[in-house]
C-alpha cells in the first residue's frame, strides 16, 4: 500500500499509488484496515516506511493467505471470509450461494492460526463490544 506503481502510458512514465484498502482487512478487520490505511498514507508522503509497517505487511500477507486460500489457488476465498465473519458472530454460517463454494482442506486450521498469531487485525474487542447493538437494531 505504500509501494508506487510505475508504467508508462500514452509514451509517459505514471506514477500512482493505491488509494483505497484491500478486502481482506475491510471485511474481516475493518478498524484495523483503517489504521493500516491511515498509517500507510502518512508514509507514503513522508517517503519512509517505519519497519512497523514493514511488520505489518508480512502480518496482513499471511492473513490474506489463509483467509483468500492462496494453498489453493483462492478456491476458499468466500468461504474464507464467511468464516472468520462466522466466528465474530456477524455470519450464521459459512456457507455460499453455490455450495460447490467451501473452505478448502487444512484453510480452517490456517484461519484458527492467523486469528490466534494476529488477533488485533481480526477486530474482536470491537466486534464483541458491538454485536448485540448491531443485530439487534
Amino acid at each position: 500500500l505504500i509501494t508506487p506503481f510505475c508504467f508508462e502510458c500514452d509514451g509517459r512514465r505514471v506514477e500512482r499509488r493505491i488509494v483505497g484498502g484491500l478486502l481482506g482487512q475491510w471485511a474481516a478487520g475493518t478498524r484495523a484496515a483503517v489504521k493500516l490505511l491511515d498509517e500507510c498514507h502518512r508514509a507514503a508522503v513522508s517517503d519512509s516506511a517505519p519497519s512497523k509497517l514493514l511488520a505489518d505487511n508480512v502480518a496482513v500477507t499471511d492473513i490474506n493467505a489463509a483467509l483468500f486460500d492462496a494453498a489453493h489457488d483462492f478456491a476458499g476465498c468466500i468461504p474464507g471470509v464467511y468464516e472468520v465473519l462466522r466466528r465474530q458472530g456477524l455470519l450464521a454460517g459459512n456457507g455460499c450461494l453455490d455450495p460447490r463454494q467451501a473452505l478448502s482442506p487444512g484453510q480452517a486450521e490456517e484461519i484458527d492460526r492467523v486469528m490466534r498469531a494476529y488477533s488485533p487485525w481480526f477486530d474482536g474487542d470491537f466486534v464483541r463490544e458491538n454485536l448485540a447493538r448491531w443485530l439487534h437494531e
